[in-house]
């Protein structure tokens, strides 16, 4: 199942859905519409409450994350490395603590949206490394 090229496929997979997610958090215009025209209405849509708008902090934070995964994310396609799979899937893990730390605390739902990606490639990446390196050690 976790074949090298199973790896090369989620890894790729990865960094595509990174560039996608995270490119509307990187800049402050792009995320404005985001949250402001897309979160916001459809936080209230799905019968969730108010979303409020986020203070400035918030959106610098936003927008380093955004700026900091696109980046990783066009790294990790240039560099086709599959190598950088284990601490994608690391940082992944790391996402997911603070994420479940804010469910917790009482942060919207909509979360979960992002949480069950990250887990599944946190999961499948860092299970894929530890495969192919008993594969080396076995050869």
């Amino acid at each position: 199942m976790f074949c090298h090229e199973m790896n090369r496929k989620v890894f790729v997979a990865s960094s595509w859905y990174d560039l996608a997610v995270s490119a509307p958090f990187a800049l402050p215009v792009t995320f404005s519409l985001l949250w402001g025209g897309i979160m916001i209405p459809l936080h209230a849509a799905l019968g969730l409450g108010p979303l409020e708008p986020l203070a400035t902090h918030g959106v610098l934070f936003a927008n380093f994350f955004g700026s900091v995964v696109v980046v990783w994310a066009v790294a990790r396609l240039y560099l086709a490395d599959v190598r950088l799979a284990l601490f994608d899937g690391i940082g992944r893990g790391l996402f997911c603590i603070a994420m479940l730390n804010a469910l917790m605390a009482g942060a919207s739902p909509l979360i979960w949206v992002f949480f069950v990606p990250e887990l599944a490639f946190c999961v499948l990446q860092i299970v894929g490394d530890i495969v192919q390196r008993q594969r080396k050690v076995a050869l």
